[in-house]
């Protein structure tokens, strides 16, 4: 027949007390040693009598696992403490922009006409003198771009009036060329311009012969024509 359960309460007989106590120490400091063995934990028990007597039980050092207990708690309270630190920082910062936000959707809506009737007289007069100097700048800057434009479009302008003057002299270039080769005799181009040039010279020296009286005894004058001479008929029958 089993025992019946124990009503958890304070023992008021002294030494039903004292013989609980004595008897549930040694239970309780049997327990953590089987526990330490069993699992390899790290266990200090610490025990005060009523009496004041100490009763402990460590499986290693009692002192170093009271230590290691002061350091994990210290070093868990500051991250907690930390942790709260960073998320009221952060929910300051979110309240923050929160707020920029309205203000930026408020101003921008006031700059396109809408929700003006929650602003005074003296914001309407700043809203406006604030319109005013945009559109300044803005018209401004226009103007600078459009001289800007116009400059670059008249340096296209000159740019395009050369090109146009040098396709127009390679245009009547080669028209020449074809009215010179369409001549009849079959003459190229440039037997018929050193025929033309020759022909130039020998008629200037004719005219000299007009002017002058030839002496065979000048040697110079006589190679010059004898030679010109020569020349001439090449070009003309080359």
């Amino acid at each position: 027949m089993g025992r019946g359960k124990i009503e958890i309460k304070r023992i008021e007989n002294n030494t039903n007390r004292q013989v609980t106590f004595c008897k549930r120490r040694n239970g309780l400091l049997k327990k953590a040693y089987e526990l330490s063995v069993l699992c390899d934990a790290q266990i200090a028990l610490i025990v005060f009598s009523p009496r004041g007597r100490v009763y402990e039980f460590s499986s290693t050092n009692i002192r170093s696992t009271i230590d290691r207990y002061k350091k994990a708690t210290s070093d868990g309270a500051n991250a907690y403490t930390a942790q709260e630190i960073n998320t009221q920082y952060y929910e300051q910062e979110s309240q923050k922009l929160r707020q920029q936000i309205q203000i930026i959707q408020n101003f921008n809506r006031h700059l396109t006409g809408e929700g003006l009737c929650s602003l005074n007289v003296k914001e309407l007069k700043q809203l406006e003198s604030r319109l005013d100097r945009g559109i300044t700048r803005i018209r401004s800057k226009k103007h600078e771009m459009i001289l800007a434009e116009t400059e670059s479009l008249q340096k296209r302008e000159i740019q395009l009036e050369q090109e146009n003057a040098c396709l127009r002299a390679k245009i009547a270039e080669n028209e020449n060329l074809q009215q010179l080769s369409m001549m009849p005799g079959g003459q190229d181009y440039d037997a018929i311009t050193m025929q033309a040039y020759l022909s130039g010279h020998v008629l200037q020296l004719n005219m000299l012969d007009n002017v002058s009286t030839y002496h065979p005894d000048t040697p110079t004058l006589a190679l010059g024509y004898i030679c010109l001479h020569q020349v001439c008929i090449y070009g003309v029958y080359s």
